[in-house]
């Protein structure tokens, strides 16, 4: 059988690690040059697909290649565009197929979260019915880790390490201005539907700090959270409250909900901190700080989880050595055998289990009053964020690569999105 191409694209917002699961596509690919001639990126994601715009990766350095280990964000450009259903589009889908055809694609690698395991999860079923099969293989990504099946998400666990250091160094400051002045900081962290970046920050309770963490699980009760609050600053001098963008009063409207929606139909989110640090001044009058993560968050390499990295690294080569074994429809795992030590091993799930399906935090992993996290969710999180990965420096800045990103002459028409 003749060596074919394949295709790679990073979906929605990217990581600080999702370019280590692409540097474990292409180097696995390159060690099987006799079954993958290429892999052909797409600029933006799958809009790269469907406009024909694609990169060839084999233009790229081995050294280059190796540094997307070390480099965050999405090297080949990301996109938040989703595909309707067959139904409503299947002209979308029919072009995907057209465009793998005219460059003899034979393996789809989709590099994203939950909406990219359903896009690639119909590629699988289209290609089928069109007389020209693809292995379509889902290589997991979201910062929000609320996929389900596997372990967890790479992407998740440099996120966490940030939030936990984050929350950590905000509140030994706070707690050095409390006597005189500050008595309050409000970090608000990403997480629409799934607080398991918000339990990252209430980690640092372990370190002593009196933490209040807001859960999009846990149903916002004001009164309940103000007591909350007036009680650790009684007790402590002040007090740190991690929340989740997520979080949301018992009718269902985010804290944070601005009125607007995202190209996934998502409310668009941004502002819980500045709601609960004023709720707060209001009720107490307490001085107060706050912040955003925002994408400090998800793009900070340089303090990247070592087990995370080693992860989306493994997972994109996994992925690749999936298709060569002639498997399609699935989505490389991270199956956890210890948490102590910590110890995983590399597993698989049908995607028609994956596509569409969040994955909350347990009720056991929250604590009683609904704002910590319980020894259980220590177990889980902690092995998440162990270890350095730091990337090189030069002149005292992270080293990171910028690849070439050079074109694919296109054979196919324009195309409207």
């Amino acid at each position: 059988m003749s060596a074919q191409n394949a295709f790679y694209a990073q979906s929605g917002g990217v990581t600080a690690v999702i370019n280590a699961s692409a540097c474990g596509v292409i180097e696995t690919a390159r060690q099987h040059s006799d079954r993958i001639a290429n892999v052909y990126a797409g600029r933006n994601g799958i809009i790269g697909a469907l406009t024909e715009d694609l990169i060839d990766t084999n233009q790229e350095s081995a050294e280059n290649i190796a540094a997307l280990r070390h480099t965050p964000s999405g090297a080949f450009g990301s996109c938040r565009y989703k595909l309707k259903s067959l139904e409503a589009n299947q002209r979308e889908y029919e072009r995907l197929i057209e465009v793998f055809k005219a460059h003899d694609i034979g393996y789809f690698f989709y590099n994203g979260g939950g909406d990219s395991a359903d896009t690639c999860y119909k590629v699988s079923q289209l290609s089928e019915k069109m007389g020209y099969p693809v292995q379509a293989i889902h290589v997991p990504k979201t910062v929000d880790n609320d996929l389900p099946i596997t372990d967890n998400c790479p992407g998740f666990g440099s996120v966490a390490k940030y939030i936990a250091t984050s929350t950590l160094e905000a509140s030994f400051d706070v707690r050095s201005m409390s006597a005189t002045s500050t008595k309050l900081f409000v970090l608000e962290v990403m997480g629409r539907h799934a607080g398991w970046i918000a339990a990252a920050g209430a980690l640092v309770e372990d370190q002593g700090i009196p933490v209040i963490t807001l859960f999009p699980e846990v149903e916002f009760d004001q009164e309940k959270f103000l007591a909350a609050v007036r009680a650790k600053v009684e007790r402590h001098g002040y007090c740190t409250v991690c929340v989740s963008e997520g979080c949301h009063w018992p009718d269902g409207r985010f804290l944070a909900e601005q009125g607007t929606r995202d190209a996934f139909g998502h409310a668009q989110l941004g502002g819980a901190a500045p709601v609960v640090a004023n709720m707060v001044k209001e009720a107490f009058g307490y001085k107060f700080h706050w912040a955003v993560a925002d994408y400090l968050q998800r793009a900070a390499r340089h303090l990247a989880s070592k087990s995370d990295v080693e992860q989306a690294y493994a997972l994109g080569k996994a992925a690749v050595e999936f298709a060569l074994d002639g498997q399609n429809a699935i989505m490389p795992t991270v199956v956890r055998k210890s948490s102590a030590p910590y110890v995983w091993e590399i597993g698989k799930a049908p995607l028609a289990e994956v596509a569409n399906v969040e994955k909350f935090m347990p009720k056991d992993f929250i604590s009683e009053d609904g704002y910590g996290i319980t020894d259980k969710c220590r177990e889980y999180l902690y092995p998440l964020i162990s270890g350095e990965d730091y990337p090189p420096f030069e002149n005292g800045l992270p080293k990171y690569v910028t690849l070439n990103n050079a074109g694919v002459a296109r054979k196919l028409g324009p195309f409207e999105l």
